[in-house]
């Protein structure tokens, strides 16, 4: 009995050697890897940081990676279309890349004012001008869809084809915060966001789509589309639902049977196709607070943007032509600074003070009333601007 009692003492105790040799060489080799290795463990054991598994995974935007700004401009547009592309390049820390569609004719003018800046800004961004171009065979009926060159925007995911994702904004855009501020709601997309975009209202009683549209339109009050992010990648992978078949179709196949079936029922063209699109589909957009796309409907009745009560107004959309009349003195105030704002100069004395000068006489507005909401995110901004010109 005895020297059973030995064989198993022994045996345990080569077993109880074995394990910690076994261990010890683990901890050697784990000590050994370098951090990248470390890293790579990391991120595996928590698929969930920066990577999706799902099929149109979008990876989180890297530092060194460009933020693509996309804009359409036709007509009298160039002036007001620098003087966004200017805001953008004012606040961001980011490398920008700009994807610009213009007429022929304002091509040159491009060239000439975004070479002539301040190379300090002029190094912040590369540039690319395109023409104008449309299907060949629905050319016409494309360009005269609401506003000339709007409905350009559409057919990005099909013109820029090695473009993965990028931002589009309408002419009348204006940044109070870094553009890549934005750019991060793209690591926020699920597997089945292609796109994202604001509620065109926040307050039904004074919403459009929902008292006036005479065509299917997204959630209560619709969407705006001045400012939009875009994944071209996953727009031109997606099969769209749709009321025209019982097929689902891609953007490419969908966009000229839509417009032919409700050419006689929209009003806005390109973002009454868009808001069509994403009623019938609307797991497919993210929708982003109303402070990143701050129109004057957001306070010319009466402040209805909480988010931007509270934070502030991060980006502005001076639609209905306000920064061009006297109607929203709060809009073309912020519009006039920062377009006579020379390159360089004190923020401070050059930007903000006089600004809110102009604002403080906007009192007699609703908008007006509200004034400090437009200066409380551009505070922060100078404030960056000014240590950016310190280093």
């Amino acid at each position: 009995m005895r020297r059973y009692i030995r064989v198993l003492f022994v045996c345990t105790l080569l077993v109880f050697c074995s394990l910690l040799y076994a261990f010890s060489q683990i901890v050697s080799s784990l000590e050994s890897s370098g951090p990248q290795a470390r890293a790579h463990r990391t991120r595996t054991a928590h698929p969930g940081l920066g990577e999706r598994d799902d099929s149109y995974t979008v990876p989180v935007p890297g530092v060194h990676e460009p933020v693509r700004l996309a804009v359409v401009a036709c007509g009298t547009r160039l002036e007001e279309t620098l003087t966004m592309l200017k805001s953008a390049v004012l606040f961001s820390c980011r490398k920008l890349h700009f994807y610009i569609f213009a007429e022929d004719e304002l091509h040159v003018g491009f060239r000439q004012a975004l070479e002539s800046w301040p190379e300090k800004f002029r190094s912040k961004f590369n540039y690319s001008t395109y023409p104008i171009t449309f299907p060949s065979e629905n050319a016409r009926e494309w360009r005269k869809l609401f506003k000339p060159c709007a409905s350009q925007r559409l057919f990005l995911p099909l013109i820029l084809k090695d473009v993965d994702s990028l931002l589009y904004v309408d002419t009348d855009i204006l940044f109070l915060r870094p553009v890549e501020d934005m750019w991060k709601f793209l690591s926020g997309f699920n597997g089945s966001h292609v796109a994202a975009m604001a509620q065109e209202h926040e307050e039904p009683r004074i919403g459009w789509y929902n008292r006036f549209a005479r065509h299917p339109y997204y959630g209560r009050t619709g969407v705006n589309s001045g400012v939009m992010l875009m994944n071209l990648t996953r727009i031109r992978a997606k099969h769209f639902k749709n009321d025209m078949t019982a097929v689902n179709l891609r953007w490419a196949d969908l966009l000229m049977p839509l417009l032919h079936k409700y050419k006689l029922n929209i009003t806005w063209g390109d973002q009454d196709l868009l808001n069509i699109i994403f009623h019938h589909n609307p797991e497919s957009l993210f929708v982003f607070p109303c402070q990143w796309n701050y129109r004057p409907d957001h306070c010319i009745y009466g402040s209805n943007c909480d988010d931007a009560e509270q934070r502030g107004v991060y980006i502005l959309h001076g639609n209905r032509g306000v920064y061009h009349d006297d109607k929203q003195p709060v809009f073309r105030a912020i519009y006039d600074v920062i377009q006579k704002y020379p390159f360089g100069e004190d923020a401070v004395h050059g930007l903000l003070r006089p600004l809110e000068e102009k604002l403080r006489d906007a009192g007699h507005t609703y908008c007006g009333r509200v004034w400090h909401i437009f200066t409380k995110q551009l505070q922060e901004s100078v404030k960056e601007l000014q240590k950016d010109k310190i280093r």
